[in-house]
């Protein structure tokens, strides 16, 4: 890394914002928009012609157009990891310094923090009562071992993306990010109405945080969902990776 720590640490914040910002905000607007209005089933929270599926599109779209524009504006700079899990995978198969580590994760954590604490303050108290800044939980009918593994599943196909489109010096040269969000986008589209489809620990700490501190919702006894599925989803994936493609 030619960069400074510094450097990176504030990209990788800024990173970690945007994604929440937009992304997580996104979960809560839709929230917020069918407040009031009767679901079909208890799965689905979901509003207009397509129902829960069309809003999980457009809450995809919003995450994956986020996260292309970080990794454009800003992965020269830090690599633009924006998820503690990317970061510890990276670790684990021999990319990243582990004198790093920390500091990454805690520039994302405290982006997420920030994002969400910013996204209350300027949409006001909906946003935490409906809203609930987008918080990550399970739905309907989606156990604690059940909500991990889909975690795990979702965010392995988005570190083999990762993989294959970022890290991978064979890769070709500026399509990472448009992958990484597509895939993101597709993921969520899939996932989303079962376990909220984090694939991110950060993604996940920052609603919650914000809604603890505000006095909405208390959800931190689901956290380990969104702790130990990412990271063992990207760490398989990772090392995945590099047996598939090794000599």
């Amino acid at each position: 890394m030619t960069v400074s720590l510094g450097k990176r640490f504030v990209a990788e914040a800024v990173g970690t914002f945007i994604l929440v910002f937009f992304g997580a905000g996104a979960a809560a607007v839709t929230l917020m928009l069918a407040a009031g209005t009767t679901p079909a089933t208890p799965f689905n929270i979901g509003i207009g012609a397509l129902g829960g599926l069309g809003d999980w599109l457009a809450i995809g779209l919003a995450f994956g157009i986020a996260i292309a524009g970080s990794i454009y504006a800003l992965g020269r700079v830090s690599g633009c990891h924006i998820n503690p899990a990317v970061t510890i995978a990276l670790f684990a198969t021999g990319r990243f310094p582990g004198r790093d580590v920390g500091p990454y994760i805690v520039a994302q954590l405290l982006g997420a923090a920030a994002a969400s604490l910013l996204f209350a303050w300027a949409v006001g108290p909906d946003a935490v009562a409906i809203g609930g800044l987008g918080a990550t939980a399970p739905f309907h009918g989606i156990g604690y071992v059940q909500a991990i593994v889909i975690e795990a599943v979702g965010t392995f196909l988005l570190m083999l993306v990762i993989m294959g489109a970022a890290v991978d010096e064979r890769a070709t040269p500026g399509f990472a990010g448009l992958a990484v969000g597509l895939a993101v986008a597709g993921i969520i589209t899939t996932t989303g109405n079962l376990t909220g489809a984090s694939l991110n620990p950060a993604r996940t700490f920052g609603p919650y945080l914000g809604d603890w501190l505000l006095a909405g919702q208390n959800l931190w006894e689901f956290f380990p969902i969104y702790i130990i599925g990412p990271i063992v989803g990207a760490v398989l994936a990772a090392f995945l990776y590099d047996y598939l493609t090794g000599d």
